[in-house]
């Protein structure tokens, strides 16, 4: 079972949750699908929101991980629990591996704004690395297939067409195909080292796909940094409207301590930090500002 508790303030939906390991699976190279029960949580969340992840009963490491909201699970038509994708490269992440069923896990969230409503036209989300998995709800919604949020959002419009386009290094670290594999979906992959898919960077697809007979009318990206100022920079000279959700390192998760700041235009052209856990993730790429 799960306990819950209200966090102060700053995020008045977000809640602590005691949540348990319900399954792992390895999904390719150091990547692992990670699936926690916590009703709490599920029947809050929206896609591209997030939630922060930490060991309970222990201070090392200290701080909690931030991680996106790959979907959630359902049982009879609830939604009782999330999956998340993660990468092990740090200490918890490294920590995280040996998780298994049964296994308690201190979540709190929902946090951050999420993606906008998709609209009508051609969508294309493009992810690097593991900047897939907030994709899956995204193309899921979209579709029609499921619906997100404590009351469900109902959709405006839905695209026309929807598009992804996924790169990683080589084959071997492609995580989590199978589930984007279906019917309405365009799933296009690109490697690094030509291994799968097309031989080149995936900005190298989303700039094919604008010059095609059916360019997207809308961009989401997620991924490593270079890979989104890149879309960024096509996006605005080929004036796509475009959406960056962005990967920064976070403590708290609610806006209280500010070590996610990333610089953002304003209105009148100045520019001022905002906390990429509170304003963000996801920001209008042409308001950001990548620092070389």
């Amino acid at each position: 079972m799960s306990s819950e508790t209200t966090l102060p303030g700053l995020v008045p939906t977000a809640r602590q949750v005691s949540a348990v390991v319900v399954e792992q699976e390895k999904l390719a190279t150091n990547t692992y699908r990670l699936r926690l029960k916590c009703p709490e949580l599920a029947q809050q969340i929206r896609p591209g929101q997030f939630f922060m992840v930490k060991e309970p009963g222990t201070n090392d490491p200290l701080l909690g991980r931030p991680f996106a909201l790959f979907d959630t699970y359902e049982e009879d038509g609830l939604s009782v629990g999330i999956d998340f994708g993660y990468v092990s490269i740090g200490k918890l992440t490294n920590l995280m591996t040996h998780w298994s069923a049964g296994d308690p896990v201190q979540v709190w969230g929902p946090l951050g704004n999420g993606f906008p409503e998709p609209g009508d036209g051609h969508l294309m989300m493009v992810a690097g690395g593991i900047g897939q998995t907030p994709f899956l709800a995204v193309a899921r919604e979209s579709l029609g297939l499921k619906s997100y949020g404590n009351p469900p959002r109902e959709l405006t419009g839905r695209p026309s067409k929807l598009t992804l386009a996924y790169g990683v290094r080589s084959k071997d670290y492609l995580a989590g195909i199978e589930q984007f594999t279906m019917e309405g979906l365009d799933l296009q992959i690109a490697t690094d080292d030509g291994s799968f898919g097309h031989h080149g960077f995936v900005p190298e697809l989303l700039q094919n796909a604008i010059h095609s007979d059916t360019p997207p009318d809308k961009v989401y990206c997620c991924g490593p940094e270079p890979m989104m100022e890149a879309v960024q920079k096509i996006c605005l000279q080929e004036k796509v409207a475009c959406w960056l959700s962005l990967e920064s390192p976070m403590a708290c998760g609610f806006g209280a301590c500010f070590s996610c700041v990333v610089p953002v235009r304003q209105a009148d052209g100045s520019w001022d930090y905002k906390r990429s856990c509170v304003e963000g993730p996801v920001f209008p790429a042409e308001t950001l500002i990548f620092e070389d």
